[in-house]
Parts: structure tokens; C-alpha cells; sequence
């Protein structure tokens, strides 16, 4: 299994509306995507700046380059995105991930 982590920070007032916007977007596709195990998103207000994390688990990396192109080390960002977000992080993480 091999975890995906994103990473994105908005302004802490616009952390509701950016949490139903990756919603209705990175999560949706994250869960059609054949081979995706789980998609969540962990959230921190720090002061005045929201963090946001999307944790993915999946099958293989061929299933992750169906969500995210065959470049599947760089970040997947939509149209509205630059609304919302102070800075585009070019990268994501990638973990082996084990469990009993």
C-alpha cells in the first residue's frame, strides 16, 4: 500500500469554503479512481493561516498515476485552487505504508 500526502495552506478564513471546495474536488476524484483505498483530509487553523493535508492510501503507483498523470510526484491542482491557496507546493509525498 503506498500513502499520498498533499499539502496546501489558505488563509484561516477561507477554511470552510477551501474544505468544501477539495471536497467536491481532490476528494471526489481521489475516490473514482480505481485503486484508490481511502482519501481523507486532516485540517489545522494556526492563527491565520489553515493548513490542509490530504492522506490517500492506494494499491500501486500505477493506480496513483490514473489520478495523477505518469509525472505522479507532482502535485494535481484545479482551477479555483488559486483562489484559495497562499502558495502552490510543487510536490507531494509518497510512503510505503504497512499495516497488520
Amino acid at each position: 500500500m503506498i500513502t499520498r500526502i498533499w499539502h496546501g495552506t489558505t488563509k484561516a478564513t477561507h477554511a470552510d469554503e477551501y474544505l468544501a471546495y477539495v471536497t467536491k474536488t481532490g476528494l471526489s476524484d481521489y475516490k473514482r479512481t480505481p485503486g484508490n483505498l481511502s482519501a481523507k483530509v486532516l485540517r489545522r487553523i494556526d492563527k491565520d493561516i489553515c493548513h490542509f493535508l490530504t492522506v490517500t492510501e492506494w494499491d500501486s503507483y500505477d493506480s496513483i498515476k490514473q489520478f495523477a498523470g505518469e509525472n505522479y510526484q507532482k502535485a494535481k491542482y484545479y482551477e479555483e485552487d488559486e483562489k484559495y491557496l497562499l502558495a502552490f507546493e510543487e510536490n507531494v509525498l509518497h510512503y510505503d505504508t504497512f499495516s497488520e
